[in-house]
């Protein structure tokens, strides 16, 4: 066995002598196999070197920049948050509890919460019955304060008559003196019973013209239009301005609010309050529409300072009025200063 495997790896040697013999030098065979292996083994390092991950390089490309001509422009100047911001509600300048000028008994209420009323619409009635009646009473004396002056009127005319026929009688000797005195004194007499009923008359006529307004004031009118924000009394209750409630008694018909007058009071800490003046610009936003930005400016500071929490009330009046924004919702104000957004400027600001 060991024999046969000798003799075929000696078949299998290659005689270099002989091979040289033929080709006159080395075998361009052996050589074209050498060169393919060592490139073979040339790749595959290389494969093994470069990561499988790593992207391509991007071909450079060269920009070509033309030489441009400095021109010197000026941005816009537009306004930018201070970083202040205040918290406050919204309040209005015109709110007031309507009620009546008398103590009497409701009879009547014509409103609701969230009607809209105009200036001098009735809000409710008191009971005005026996006011009423007073007021016919009164009237009925001035009918008769006014038929007693003309009547004494009527008799002062006849009066003047006679005394004046007495005068031409006297001329022609037809009549006394002494009927020519008392005529006058007649006529005296009646001038004053007149004047007398004139002002009796005049007296009445006013208490007429008070009754009647006595009588209108069991009205309760809107002193201005606004919305009803809260009805206060009802029916059988008794309204009286100067009572301080309990049971029945009512100090007021409604609570009205001019909607037109609504307006924002933030209260600004007071080493904060040199970083605003009046008619500054701010921006509002209510609690309940955080997405809605409202513009606004600064009306006035109050010029006092509160004790207790070391800030000073500032009310704000908005630019845009809007059904959405209700008496006392909670707002936030950021102030804003006008800045410039320039290249400079924004270096000059950068830190």
């Amino acid at each position: 066995m060991s024999d046969r495997r000798t003799e075929q790896l000696q078949s299998l040697h290659i005689d270099r002598d002989e091979t040289g013999a033929r080709g006159g030098g080395p075998g361009w065979g052996g050589i074209l196999i050498a060169a393919l292996l060592a490139g073979g083994v040339g790749v595959g390092a290389t494969w093994f070197l470069i990561p499988r991950d790593s992207p391509a390089p991007a071909p450079v490309q060269q920009v070509r920049t033309e030489p441009s001509t400095p021109t010197q422009a000026t941005a816009p100047r537009r306004e930018i948050s201070s970083g202040l911001v205040a918290s406050g509600y919204v309040v209005a300048r015109r709110r007031a509890t309507v009620s009546a000028e008398i103590t009497g008994r409701i009879r009547d209420v014509l409103i609701e919460e969230g009607a809209v009323v105009e200036s001098g619409e009735v809000l409710a009635y008191l009971d005005d019955e026996r006011a009423r009646i007073d007021l016919m009473l009164f009237e009925a004396q001035a009918i008769a304060a006014d038929q007693r002056a003309r009547s004494v009127s009527a008799q002062l005319s006849e009066a003047r008559t006679l005394l004046e026929r007495t005068r031409q009688l006297i001329k022609t000797g037809f009549a006394s003196q002494a009927r020519l005195t008392s005529e006058q004194a007649q006529v005296d007499s009646l001038q004053a019973q007149l004047l007398a009923a004139r002002a009796d008359l005049s007296a009445v006529q006013a208490r007429v013209a008070s009754q009647r307004d006595y009588v209108d004031r069991h009205m309760v009118r809107a002193p201005f239009a606004g919305v009803v924000v809260a009805k206060n009394a009802q029916v059988g209750e008794i309204l009286s301005p100067v009572s301080a409630g309990g049971g029945f008694t009512r100090t007021g018909i409604a609570t009205l609010v001019d909607m037109e007058s609504l307006e924002l009071e933030v209260d600004v800490n007071e080493n904060q309050i040199q970083r605003v003046s009046a008619g500054q610009d701010v921006e509002a936003v209510l609690d309940a529409y955080p997405d809605w930005r409202i513009p606004a400016r600064v009306e006035a500071i109050i010029p006092t300072a509160n004790r207790s929490s070391a800030t000073i009330r500032v009310r704000v009046a908005l630019n845009e009025r809007d059904g959405r924004i209700l008496p006392a919702m909670a707002a936030r104000v950021t102030f804003l200063e006008t800045g410039n957004s320039s290249p400079e400027n924004g270096e000059k600001d950068r830190p």
